[in-house]
């Protein structure tokens, strides 16, 4: 199997990353992983570079640490590929497929709505997955859930809560989302075992390949750290919750949300009623649907 992490951020482009890209293929190829996307923060997200630039010199600094990191990985024979995370109202979005031009092409970005955005992304051939969609942050005020028109949801990150994760991996069970795993790495000394990813049994060619295997659904399988979720006791959702059904927002109540939880087998409160392994017995059925 080839593996892959999917959510990466660098010092370059993303003003929480502390990392320079040079320094990450390296570090990935030892540990046995065949390539590595970049995701860094975009224009409404955690950015590094000024907002306050011209489009064009924008665009070229967003992208000085995937190519910094292209540079070095082509010098070891180790794949970098472009991503892009998204952000609205906390809600995040990863995006593959796309590149320098498409960003060229488009200086409206910064007025795009989700609609907007997942409708150029696909018609580029792009495809989008929606990041750590239960997610729970000081400053996130709301989770706001896009089951809608997207390729799936990044049902495991390493770099944020089993709590969050469980929850997130019983919502895309409940929807038949598709489900990828990433471990959201901002600085090299937080890669090691506890880290999460995808694999194929074909190696991933390019940022298009990947984004097409998406759009076909051509499921990744995913791995994370087994101790990852270990005696947990159930699942608290603690923030309001706004979910896109029929092309309209609207609030959900948390008891719904719990309804999918316990569809899921989920929902004990103690640790003799969390079943042993629940978080991989979903993430194989969702793999394998």
């Amino acid at each position: 199997m080839y593996l892959y992490e999917t959510h990466l951020h660098t010092v370059e482009g993303s003003a929480c990353g502390v990392t320079p890209g040079r320094e990450y293929p390296e570090i990935f190829k030892e540990r046995g992983y065949d390539g590595i996307f970049i995701t860094d923060h975009f224009f409404h997200g955690n950015t590094r570079p000024s907002r306050e630039l011209p489009w064009p010199d924008y665009v070229d600094a967003y992208m000085k640490g995937y190519e910094e990191a292209k540079k070095a990985g082509d010098e070891i024979g180790f794949k970098v590929f472009f991503g892009i995370e998204e952000n609205f109202e906390g809600d995040e979005y990863l995006l593959y497929g796309v590149d320098r031009a498409f960003l060229l092409a488009h200086p409206e970005i910064p007025h795009w709505s989700r609609e907007e955005m997942i409708k150029a992304v696909h018609a580029a051939g792009g495809a989008v997955m929606q990041a750590h969609p239960f997610r729970d942050r000081d400053y996130i005020k709301k989770i706001h859930l896009y089951p809608e028109d997207i390729e799936g949801i990044e049902g495991i990150n390493t770099a944020n809560t089993a709590n969050d994760n469980l929850a997130a991996l019983c919502y895309a069970l409940h929807h038949s989302l598709m489900i990828q795993a990433g471990s959201d790495t901002h600085f090299k000394m937080s890669i090691g075992d506890g880290n999460g990813g995808i694999m194929y049994d074909k190696p991933i060619e390019s940022e298009a390949d990947y984004a097409k295997r998406l759009l076909r659904r051509e499921r990744p399988k995913i791995f994370f750290p087994e101790e990852f979720f270990k005696n947990m006791s159930g699942i608290k959702i603690k923030l309001p919750v706004e979910i896109r059904r029929n092309g309209a927002w609207e609030d959900i109540d948390n008891s719904e949300i719990m309804k999918w939880i316990s569809e899921a087998g989920a929902a004990g409160e103690d640790a003799d009623g969390q079943p042993e392994g629940i978080a991989a017995k979903i993430a194989a059925i969702l793999q394998e649907g």
